[in-house]
């Protein structure tokens, strides 16, 4: 439990970060400034999470894996909803 946990808060934080980011494609607006810290503060929990479940260095290579995945995973979402509303339109 404490690992889904762990992941969601660590995912949840990523995208929080990367949607109040200027360079963001998934919104219109970005998401205001106390959206990134929150963030980073999520997946500072997440972190925590992911070294009480797992220990140190698989907790930390968690945590960084879910970050990287999210942070890598979202401009592809971005792209693919952008490619989808250009074929929407006639």
């Amino acid at each position: 439990m404490i690992v889904l946990c762990a992941l969601l808060l660590t995912l949840a934080g990523a995208a929080l970060v990367y949607l109040a980011s200027a360079r963001q494609r998934l919104r219109a607006v970005p998401l205001p400034r106390p959206a990134r810290a929150i963030g980073w503060l999520s997946m500072l929990a997440g972190l925590v999470a992911w070294l009480f479940a797992s220990g140190a260095g698989a907790g930390a290579a968690s945590a960084l894996t879910a970050i990287m995945l999210a942070w890598v995973l979202l401009p592809y979402a971005a792209w693919w909803r952008a490619s989808g509303d250009a074929a929407e339109k006639p």
